[in-house]
């Protein structure tokens, strides 16, 4: 049960994956304004959608009540406490068609968006006004921003190579940390608001990395919104992790961008971020303008993870060939001593190569 207005592709796939059997909308699934990726997502992916119940159903509902669906109508065990609109391909298909034909008003809300943005955040987008300074040095390094969106488990796999061979300075912003955690790597800095972000990956924070590591514990910058509104300061205090703050407008993932840009990072490898304006468009939020901007602004150096692992398949080094190599033999080795026959025939062996060496001499 969601209250989510025009949801989104990631929100979608993050459903998809947790393997509900149905969605209960208080809100529409897809307000018409936009063509919206995620109600197809389910419904492609034979999960029933029940839009618009109203916000009043997640009061009635409690966590652990058995509920029902039944055409429009939502069941707690056998009584009915909501009727809303069944939504189907064919209707959510429809409604996307609907929504392409707006697309010329929502480009120019996106333009406008853009110019303000640029007006209120050029010291920061230019200059790097506020931007915190950082224990980790980013001078002439790789740096690998995870936002946890489109594909990033895939992406993230693929990059393995790289990761393992260049050891760039990972960045996660919000849940992208706990993407990184997930695929067995540490952050290095966690940026966000802290809203979408578990625990468990915050708690990294401040903890050294080992007797023989050299990097510093992993650092969390809060990302606050102008006029100083951090809704996870509170969170973070709690919790008693430390955390720097930057205050900017826009995005999270635009502040990790900017602060690897600004402290003079060689390359900026994104993994689950928006690439296009359509992906822009289906997160939803006014804010993504911001996003389509700090592009332009780092783009010298920015480049999607897709494109890394094809740049980059990786290399077999020597010292892993040869432990490859010392591996098998050790494993010949116990099996031979463990052997009383293949003991023998080795022993032999070594007999008349002794004796071969002799009569050349």
């Amino acid at each position: 049960m969601i209250d989510h207005e025009d949801i989104d592709r990631v929100a979608a796939d993050g459903l998809v994956s947790a393997g509900v059997a149905g969605v209960v909308n208080a809100a529409r699934s897809s307000s018409g304004r936009y063509p919206n990726l995620g109600p197809l997502t389910l419904t492609r992916a034979d999960i029933p959608v029940v839009d618009e119940v109203g916000p009043l159903l997640l009061q009635k509902v409690r966590e652990g009540d058995p509920i029902r669906l039944d055409g429009d109508r939502v069941y707690v065990g056998n009584r009915v406490v909501a009727v809303g609109i069944r939504q189907t391909e064919v209707s959510v298909t429809d409604a996307l068609e609907t929504a392409h034909r707006s697309l010329a008003e929502q480009f120019e809300s996106f333009a406008r968006n853009t110019l303000d943005y640029m007006q209120k955040e050029r010291d920061l987008l230019f200059g790097g006004s506020g931007l915190p300074d950082l224990d980790h040095d980013l001078t002439h390094r790789q740096v690998l921003v995870v936002v946890r969106g489109t594909g990033y488990r895939r992406d993230l796999a693929t990059l393995q190579p790289y990761i393992s061979e260049v050891h760039p300075v990972l960045i996660g912003v919000d849940g992208g940390a706990d993407a990184l955690v997930e695929a067995g790597y540490r952050p290095d800095v966690i940026v966000g608001d802290m809203d979408s972000v578990s625990e468990r990956a915050l708690m990294l924070a401040g903890r050294p990395r080992g007797l023989f590591r050299r990097r510093p514990p992993t650092e969390v910058i809060l990302h606050a919104y102008p006029g100083g509104v951090a809704p996870g300061k509170s969170r973070l205090e709690a919790l008693g992790i430390p955390f720097k703050v930057v205050e900017a407008g826009g995005t999270s993932e635009d502040v990790a961008y900017l602060m690897a840009h600004e402290k003079r990072a060689d390359l900026i490898v994104s993994v689950g971020s928006h690439a296009n304006l359509r992906e822009f468009l289906d997160k939803g939020r006014m804010g993504m303008a911001s996003t389509f901007l700090v592009r332009l602004r780092v783009g010298e150096i920015l480049m999607d993870a897709k494109g890394v692992s094809r740049l980059y398949p990786g290399r077999v080094r020597g010292k892993e060939t040869a432990a490859l190599i010392g591996s098998a033999l050790f494993a010949i080795a116990v099996v031979v001593l463990v052997s009383e026959p293949l003991r023998l025939y080795f022993g032999q062996l070594v007999n008349d190569f002794v004796f071969w060496i002799k009569g050349l001499i």
